[in-house]
């Protein structure tokens, strides 16, 4: 890294530094992340065949951040192709355009309830996978062979860009959270009624059978928070979470099956040292008292809604960002696309707690202009200073806002997942001064195919 790039990510590491643990920085810092598919289109390249080849990914990758201000590593998370391929994915499934489908997918059954809730990961393993996977659905020796392709070509693609965001960090001088300290989940009831009950069974199912909704969603806890769980936590590390299901929910569905186990996770996760960045799809205005009583300094991602309204009653407490209309882009003229941020910066940057990013990332050169995305990032980082920098935004320490919940959620346990504890009962190390060595290999290999797995649905 040359000293110019040095200086640039130690600047930038501060901003966020400053934002993360309440106090208010230089100027307003910039998340703004371009997903994988726009990258490739505006390398003019292949969308399908790039992402499978991924040739000539570093020069798509540098030749994107022409576009881009931000002080975070503007790059979103990829869909890998390949395991999905040999796995005969139902729910991930790339069109002939190269862009990878979502199709709504049910795939437990309401009779498959009681098994869930007895152990929803040995039920995932047992049942729900082979009906997502049809190439698991057959004899044991062609399921073992399949699944390790399968785990082999994920993590060639997961190595392969990882490799490639740290050099490119270095390279540009982005802020990016320290290794290990990030990590992705799913609040119970979204996991239950994305992928294996779907939206319309779900609906049904809040009618037909209430109180298994509330048990699943108990199960499922100790789940969420093991996925939840990085590596090594860090107060500038977080847990992604995309909210799916609860606007759609009338608001006594929504305390009744959405809200405890939610409330649950994030608290039970900021015990264990990790933030939330919490995506709000949709409009989440009638629940923000909810979203205050979760931990001081959560950060929340506004797609729609009212942001003054966010700000009065979230910003003192929480980080906030979002709110402005991708689309926007592509219909307003510069000036007024600049306009547009002046007047979200006069709402939600005063007195800290906030960063700059879109309400989403733009999918593709289709839905946005790109001259104005880059005006608008280069707006806010050549404007977005504050005159009170190094102020405490916050009156008490995070640990007095946290709700201890852990001691009350079982911890997570199945047949198919074997610490090394369990496992070294029939498998020791070759010698007693190895075990620690050993155990560590062997739990590194089981966490992996763990998320790996959890990936998948």
């Amino acid at each position: 890294m040359s000293e110019a790039m040095k200086k640039l990510q130690e600047e930038r590491t501060q901003l966020f530094t400053d934002l993360y643990t309440g106090t208010i920085p230089k100027r307003i810092p910039i998340s703004a992340a371009l997903p994988l598919e726009l990258r490739i289109e505006y390398a003019d390249k292949d969308l399908g065949r790039t992402q499978w080849t991924r040739e000539d990914m570093l020069d798509i990758y540098e030749k994107s951040f022409e576009l881009t201000a931000s002080d975070a590593y503007p790059s979103s998370f990829a869909t890998y192709p390949a395991h999905h391929h040999l796995l005969g994915s139902r729910s991930f499934m790339m069109g002939s355009k190269g862009i990878i489908q979502h199709p709504e997918v049910s795939a437990m059954q309401p009779e498959d309830y009681d098994d869930f809730i007895a152990s929803p990961y040995d039920c995932l393993m047992e049942k729900i996978f082979p009906r997502i996977y049809p190439v698991l659905d057959t004899d044991p020796v062609s399921r073992s062979l399949a699944l390790a392709k399968a785990t082999k070509a994920y993590f060639e693609y997961a190595d392969f860009y990882a490799g490639l965001d740290a050099q490119l960090i270095d390279k540009y001088g982005f802020f990016a959270p320290p290794a290990g300290s990030g990590s992705g989940g799913t609040t119970p009831f979204d996991l239950l009624s994305d992928i294996l009950r779907g939206f319309k069974g779900i609906t049904m199912d809040i009618k037909r059978c209430p109180e298994k909704i509330l048990a699943a969603c108990d199960a499922i806890l100790p789940l969420s928070i093991k996925k939840g769980t990085p590596a090594k936590p860090s107060p500038l590390g977080a847990n992604f979470i995309a909210l799916h299901m609860a606007t759609y929910l009338r608001t006594k569905d929504f305390e009744k099956y959405y809200w405890p186990t939610f409330y649950k996770l994030v608290h039970g996760l900021a015990e264990k040292g990790q933030t939330c960045l919490i995506f709000c799809e949709d409009n989440w205005m009638r629940y923000l008292d909810y979203l205050y009583e979760l931990p001081q300094g959560t950060r929340f991602y506004f797609e729609y809604g009212d942001p003054r309204l966010v700000k009065e009653k979230l910003g003192k407490k929480h980080i906030i960002s979002g709110f402005y209309p991708i689309t926007y882009l592509k219909t307003a003229t510069k000036e007024q696309c600049i306009d547009k941020a002046k007047e979200l910066i006069d709402i939600l940057a005063p007195g800290g707690n906030y960063f700059f990013n879109f309400d989403k990332s733009p999918y593709s050169l289709n839905t946005i202009n790109p001259e104005n995305y880059k005006a608008v990032l280069e707006y806010v980082r050549d404007n977005g200073t504050y005159e009170n920098a190094g102020q405490q935004v916050w009156d008490k320490p995070k640990e007095d806002t946290i709700d201890h919940v852990l001691a009350d959620i079982p911890e997570f346990r199945s047949k198919y997942y074997t610490p090394y504890d369990t496992f070294k009962q029939d498998h020791p190390a070759p010698r007693a001064d190895l075990d620690d060595v050993v155990g560590q290999k062997m739990q590194q290999y089981e966490d992996m195919l763990f998320h790996m797995l959890m990936m998948m649905c």
